[in-house]
């Protein structure tokens, strides 16, 4: 659509004033040779072509578009390049005085005055000039409408775009004037506010935030960040991280916008960028003795709940492990996982790290204060490792926080709401330190509402052959080390050890052989010293009393003759190799072991 075409009501009203103050016909074309405006036989042609619509036809119009220059035709009849219609006789025009209307710095149509009778040819001519002068200013007239109606459209453009913008913003927006009123809100807003734009529109913003701080924006001119702030509207309590901005108009505060989310937000957001993924599964706790099975059905029965969880068991077993899998199978598992460890915080920090602090609390404080761990796991799982630790003075804020579900942070009286789920562990034996006055009973009582108990190694020896697998690959890709496997001695060992550290210190050796070992197999020289020390190993008769050889030596010698003969006929190949082990039914790795066992591996290397 042209520019002209987008005024057309305003272009006819300007060609009819025109021909009512001149009393000579008035003519607007647009760029595309278009009739937008006309008086006497042109208003019938509105929206027609002029000039059969060919612009480098080199008539009167299409010359004035071409070269943005006015002209006067004085004689139309006569000349040749006025227009065809003219000299073909289909019109009855006399002469005709014309102007470019220019726009941005172009030509966007022609405006012109027509005479058709002896009267107007004279006036035309005696009033070239001053009439010349005339249409530029109507011309201009309405090139300043063009520039409003295009202000205006790019006004309302910028407007939706703004609107746009403020509603896509995953923040609460709301905007006040100079007198305290709410001229603008987000949809965001209005969830977090917890009312309609409607109620919040020309409201005073007292009235929705009690004393907020936003409103001594308006006075000082000076905005503030990232600032906690509390309201109460009604029932609905409001927790938000708000920041807040003066609106300057000549130096001078024309109002105040602010941007503001829920603190839970923040806090699960700021531990979604700081924390690593825990997002552990019951399938990885590894492991089919009953003791173990037994432990993770039921913590795979009681995950769904609510219940706080006491985990008990030696250091080690994998209590954190289990806590982590208890979240990732709950209802709370798109919520943080906060993990405190009671004894490795000193007491003098552990009450502000747990409960948080205000500002100005005590020296060294943050003057913006600080979240305690209860309320970063709003709305997830809180895990008091070492709970035993836990002084006794801090026994008695906890228990609160498990009563009423509320927080204090240290240096303020005001209660904060935590939506949580208390898991917590020990090592140390709770009941004995209740009964020594050393832990709260109450708190005791409040903690192990579900008690789940993680046995030591030592009574899951049946598990350890698979721990050792899994350790095995999971370090040796970790070092980028090729297929390795135990020697027949270092499994007995293993199967022996007491293993005061259980599964971590499992974990730690494994590792530390891993690296040590220089054959495919790790043998008793690549162990710890401190589990290497208590081995010994039990001799072996390789004959009774009369003579006669054991059974063990017996079916030694026959284990030797079927491998000796196994590989007489196939030969000592990797592939030879495989297709002996696929016959004894065996794995290839301890087909490796029992043929260096035997010394049968001389002529080649393993692996």
């Amino acid at each position: 659509m042209s520019l002209l075409k987008e005024v057309q009501p305003l272009a006819q009203q300007v060609a009819e004033a025109i021909s009512a103050a001149l009393q000579v016909e008035t003519e607007i074309v647009d760029d595309t040779m278009t009739i937008i405006a006309g008086t006497g036989k042109y208003r019938e042609r509105i929206n027609t072509k002029e000039e059969g619509g060919q612009i480098d036809a080199g008539y009167l119009y299409g010359r004035v578009l071409k070269t943005n220059q006015p002209y006067f035709v004085e004689d139309a009849r006569n000349d040749p390049s006025y227009d065809p219609s003219v000299l073909q006789g289909k019109t009855e025009e006399l002469a005709e005085l014309c102007s470019p209307i220019h726009y941005n710095g172009r030509v966007i149509g022609v405006i012109g005055l027509i005479a058709f009778t002896e009267a107007q040819h004279r006036s035309l001519i005696q009033n070239k000039m001053p009439y010349l002068t005339f249409l530029q200013r109507m011309a201009e007239l309405l090139t300043g409408k063009i520039a409003e109606e295009s202000a205006l459209r790019n006004w309302k453009k910028t407007l939706r775009q703004l609107e746009t913008l403020i509603e896509s913003i995953h923040e609460g927006i709301l905007a006040i004037d100079e007198q305290g009123m709410i001229t603008t809100c987000n949809e965001t807003a209005q969830q977090l506010i917890q009312r309609n734009k409607d109620d919040l529109l020309g409201r005073p913003l007292g009235e929705i935030w009690k004393d907020a701080p936003m409103l001594q924006v308006l006075a000082t001119g000076k905005g503030y960040t990232e600032q906690e702030e509390r309201y109460r509207l009604g029932d609905h309590e409001m927790h938000f991280i708000v920041t807040a901005r003066p609106i300057l108009v000549n130096d001078t505060v024309a109002g105040a916008v602010a941007s503001f989310r829920r603190m839970a937000d923040m806090r699960r957001l700021a531990y979604q960028l700081t924390n690593e993924p825990k997002d552990l599964h019951f399938s990885e706790i590894y492991g089919k003795s009953r003791a173990i099975s037994v432990v993770i059905r039921q913590a795979e029965q009681v995950a769904r709940g609510t219940s706080n969880i006491l985990i008990t068991g030696e250091s080690g077993t994998g209590k954190g492990m289990l806590a982590a899998c208890i979240h990732s199978a709950s209802n709370r598992r798109n919520g943080p996982f906060i993990i405190v460890n009671c004894g490795a915080i000193p007491e003098a920090l552990l009450e502000s790290e747990l409960f948080g602090y205000v500002g100005g609390a005590f020296t060294g404080a943050r003057r913006e204060g600080k979240a305690g761990k209860f309320e970063l796991a709003d709305g997830g799982t809180i895990f008091l490792d070492e709970i035993g630790d836990l002084p006794l003075h801090l026994q008695v804020k906890l228990l609160h926080v498990l009563q009423n579900r509320q927080v204090e942070r240290v240096g303020s009286n005001q209660p904060i709401p935590v939506n949580i789920r208390v898991i917590s562990a020990t090592n140390k034996n709770l009941e004995e330190m209740v009964r020594n006055k050393e832990f709260r009973d109450d708190l005791y009582f409040r903690l192990n509402v579900i008690p789940l108990h993680m046995p030591p190694l030592r009574e899951r020896t049946e598990d350890i052959p698979l721990l050792m697998d899994y350790f095995l690959e999971k370090y040796r890709h970790m070092v980028e080390r090729p297929p390795l496997d135990f020697t027949p001695e270092v499994r007995s060992l293993f199967m022996q050890y007491q293993w005061p550290g259980n599964v971590r210190e499992l974990e730690n050796a494994i590792e530390y052989a891993v690296n040590m070992a220089t054959t495919p197999y790790i043998g008793l020289d690549s162990v710890p010293l401190r589990i290497r020390s208590v081995y010994a190993p039990q001799e072996i008769p390789t004959a009774c009393e009369d003579g006669t050889p054991s059974l063990k030596e017996q079916l030694r010698q026959h284990e030797l003759q079927i491998l000796q003969s196994m590989l007489k006929q196939y030969g000592h190949s990797l592939e030879a190799k495989r297709r002996i082990a696929e016959r004894l039914d065996i794995g290839l790795a301890t087909l490796y072991r029992k043929l260096e066992g035997y010394k049968l591996l001389t002529d080649e290397k393993a692996f």
